[in-house]
This record gives C-alpha cells, structure tokens and sequence, in this order.
C-alpha cells in the first residue's frame, strides 16, 4: 500500500522544510562531492560511517550525507545550528521519541503486503494512522515548549503548527479516534465444540472468569510467571483467525464497512515534508549517538570556522583520529589527543619521528577533521578553523601486489602524479610515508619533487616522512615531530608536536638508553 503524498496546510499552501539545506541551496551531485574510495580507506572514513550508521533504516540516507561534502558555508552553518538546538537532552530526547514513533509506523505499514485478511490488513493501517497522529502531536507540543535557535527545526516547528491546526489533520486524528472507538466497542463471542467455531454477538451472557479465578485461588503460591502472550504485534493471522475476524466484521457490518472507507480515504496518511524531516533527523540522531560515548571519555567534540576561499589558516586543538578513538574509548583506554596550525603563508606540515609514534594517525586525523567539517558535523577537538576543500587526495604506504607487474615505486609515483593532476588549488592533499622502496638519496629528491608541485598549486598538505631534511624546503613548510618518552625511546607518547626535525635526537636517545653514547663509551674505556 503506497503512502500518498497529502499536503496538510490549510487551503492547501505547500510548504518544504529541510534540517539539511537552507532555502535555495540544494545537495550538490557533482562526483567530487564524495571522496575517492582509495580516500575512504585511507582516512578510515568507511569505520565512522559503518559505525554511525549501523543498523538504522536510513542507513544509506546517513552513510550518503556522510560522505557527501558540502562546499556552501551556509548549509554547513545550518546544520551545526541544528546540531546545537539537538545537544539539549529535553529536545533531543523528544524528537528521538517522534523518530521512534515514526519508525513503528513504518513497521506497521512494511507488514501490510504480507497480510491477506483484508480486515487485518486495513486494522494494521488504522493502528499506524493512530500512531503517526499522537507522534506528531506530541513533537508539536515539545516544540512549541521549548527555545530553538536553529532556522532548520524553527521552520519544523512551524511546520508542525500549521499541520496539527489544519483541517487536513484534524480530520485524519478525528476519523482515526472514531474508528478505532467503534471498533473497541465490539464484543463477541467464539464458541468452538470441536472442529466447528461459531462467532455471535456478545449480548450479556455470564463471564465466568471471576469465578474461575476464584476458584484456583487457594492454589497460588505467592508471585507466578506471566505465560500471557500479546499476538497483536505479530502480523501472522492462520486462516482460522482470518475467518472469525471474516465473521464477526459480517456481525458488524457498519463499523467494518466504515473502517473500509477509512482505509480508502487515509491509505496515504503521512505528510511528505514530515516524511522527509523524520528521515533527515536520522543523520543528527545517529552521529549525536555515535560522539555519546566518546565525550563521556572525557573527549571535545566542536564546530569548526570555515574558510571557502582566500585564507588557508588552519588549526585545530585537542583533535584525534575519531575511528581510532572509537574503539579505545569502547575498551575503556585513554585517547592521545593533538593540535596543529598553519598561519600566514604555511600551507605544509612534514612530519617526522620514531615509528609508531602516531606520525599515520595525526595525518589521518587531519584528513577526518576536514571531510567531516564540510559534512556540517562537529568535529573531534576543542576548537578548530578549517579550509573547505573541494576535494582531498590521499597517498597511504600500501603492501606491493605480486600480482602487479609494476614495481612498488612505479606505482607511488603513478598515484602521486594523478592525484597532483587532479587537485585544485582548493583541494588538500595528504601522504603518507612514501618512496620508502627506493634510496635515501632517491626519496630525498622524489620527495622535493613531489613538494615542489604542491607549493607550486598552493595546496594544504600533510606529508609524513622519514627524511627529516623536507621539513625545511620551503618557508611555506613547517616541522611536526612524534615524540618519545626522554627516559625510554622505545616508549612512545603518540603526542606528535610542532618542532625541528632531528632524527639524531632519537638515535641519541637509543644510544643513550643502552650505553653507547660517545661520553658513555669515553667513561667507560677510561676506567
């Protein structure tokens, strides 16, 4: 049974409301709009979206809107306005109460193609009727209660106004509370004398039940299990069922064949601008539930300045790797959070240090902060300003393929050379321990090759490195270094900070820590 679109606003004014896009802007199509997947795995983007969208109906809604990055601030300013009115538990609570309204609705309405009793059939539709009418009530009245700043759910509340004063409405919630009053008033009787069952009206005759009751009472032994079992909610009726209910409607035959004409007129009972709103509030709800744990943690969550066009300044503080902090937070473990900037004309961070000092999780934190800031969600850190990208390119160290009859450094450089074709001076680019198949020297000069491109298309980049010497190839270029426990170099903090590159300060650590420094071995030779 489709759902009709019914325009609810007296004397039939359409009105289109959106949480996701402010009047006049529309969901852009263009390709570049959702990452590469080789950027999806990269960035680890494809765990977030898994786990915010989980199991949720509109999975595909979110994963899309996820993925889907906006370049117009405007939308992204809306959507944090509605993100901000939603961190007020009484308002989230109570549109996530209409969501889940809304979503038994829909489970009533998906079971209606498997009922062949036409009177269950149409009995299910006046429960999702009556349902949908006392969900909408209610969120118009939680709306109306309470202070919204946001022009996306100021415009829902509206809505809403208009839609439950209508006659549109009033006739739906009236036509349903009737029917469902004469159908509550409907008593039978079902005498079954073996294989026959006959259905009569129910006209005062005795109801033992009292006496049943009372009879077996000297029985009870204190509090008993309850074995009662509530069949409404199963959409299964046997054809013996489906023939008493057959028979009783024959019983009464003007309250069923009123439940009929209902079923006619409000087949399609949800309003289509309230449809869309219960589907796009699932993006909200499902990534509020998604930072719950993380910020319980103890871990910030904000709402990014952006930038379009022009200055490229960018920072972050208290920022991490949200896929990453995900899974520690679950297993109850302590998060490393990071902080970076770039100012004036700095547009590259080469990073550098230990290995497995967390140099791949602060490059790919860089990454998420900006893909989810043109998302409209807040993002991992205390504050941030971020450049709105049109896209971002991502080079990650991948295992070489056998199978491949290119080498592995062919192949680096076939990547890195279609992602710099392909970037715009608006884009952001992101590489991660490359030409690391190849020679110092030729990683070196590979290296300036590549980051002679990216200052000369002026974009935002993040290179991680073990040649220290990158980090001071241009004035546009700034140091970042994972650093290490000075007592025990083999002990990594996964803090990566703004300073020179020095890798002899770690191999000095190392020698340092097993003896072998130049003054130690001077000390000890001596003695």
């Amino acid at each position: 049974m489709a759902l009709r679109q019914m325009s609810p606003v007296a004397g039939g004014q359409r009105t289109s409301v959106s949480l996701l896009w402010p009047p006049g802007v529309t969901a852009p199509e263009e390709p570049s709009a959702r990452p590469d997947p080789a950027v999806v795995t990269d960035l680890h983007l494809d765990q977030i979206v898994t786990a915010v969208a989980g199991d949720r109906e509109e999975r595909d809604l979110i994963a899309d809107l996820l993925y889907r990055r906006v370049r117009d601030p405007a939308a992204i300013v809306y959507r944090h306005a509605v993100f901000r009115d939603l961190e007020d538990p009484g308002l989230f609570a109570a549109v996530a109460e209409f969501a889940d309204r809304m979503r038994e609705v829909r489970a009533h309405l998906g079971q209606l193609p498997r009922m062949y009793s036409a009177e269950q059939r149409e009995g299910w539709l006046l429960d999702a009727a009556g349902i949908y009418c006392d969900a909408v009530r209610s969120l118009a009245a939680d709306l109306a209660g309470r202070p919204i700043a946001s022009p996306g759910l100021s415009a829902v509340r509206d809505y809403l106004a208009g839609y439950t004063a209508s006659a549109g409405f009033a006739g739906l919630a009236a036509d349903t509370a009737a029917r469902k009053r004469d159908l509550a008033a409907i008593t039978y009787l079902v005498r079954i004398r073996g294989s026959r069952v006959e259905v009569s009206r129910y006209d005062g005759e005795p109801d033992y039940s009292a006496e049943i009751e009372q009879a077996f009472e000297r029985f009870r032994q204190g509090e008993v299990k309850d074995y009662l079992v509530h069949y409404r909610t199963w959409p299964g009726m046997d054809h013996v069922g489906a023939q008493i209910v057959q028979l009783v409607a024959r019983l009464y035959q003007p309250e069923f064949d009123a439940l009929a004409a209902y079923c006619r007129q409000h087949a399609e009972f949800i309003d289509p601008a309230i449809g869309a709103f219960d589907r796009e509030l699932q993006f909200y709800l499902a990534y509020l539930d998604y930072l719950r744990p993380m910020r319980s943690a103890g871990l910030s969550f904000c709402y990014p300045d952006l930038s379009a066009a022009g200055s490229k300044q960018v920072l972050a503080r208290d920022t991490f790797d949200l896929a990453l902090a995900a899974k520690l937070t679950a297993r109850r473990r302590p998060v490393v959070t990071n902080d970076f900037e770039l100012s004036g004309s700095e547009r590259i961070i080469v990073v550098s240090g230990p290995n497995q000092g967390g140099k791949t999780t602060f490059a790919r934190a860089f990454g998420q902060v900006h893909h989810l800031a043109a998302t409209g969600c807040p993002v991992p850190g205390s504050a941030a300003r971020l450049y709105l990208c049109d896209q971002i390119f991502t080079h990650f160290e991948r295992e070489e393929d056998l199978d491949d009859l290119a080498g592995k450094l062919e192949n680096d450089l076939l990547r890195i050379q279609q992602a710099l074709r392909a970037a715009t001076g608006d884009s952001i680019i992101i590489m991660n321990e490359i030409f690391t198949s190849t020679t110092l020297t030729d990683a070196r000069f590979l290296g300036e090759q590549v980051l002679a491109r990216v200052i000369e298309l002026d974009l935002l980049c993040v290179y991680v490195t073990f040649i220290d010497e990158l980090a001071s190839i241009s004035p546009t270029a700034v140091s970042m270094t994972s650093m290490i426990v000075p007592e025990n170099p083999a002990e990594r903090t996964y803090k990566v900070i703004r300073r020179p590159a020095d890798g002899l300060a770690y191999a000095l650590a190392i020698a340092r820590k097993h003896g072998v420094t130049y003054d130690q071995l001077k000390d000890r030779l001596s003695r």
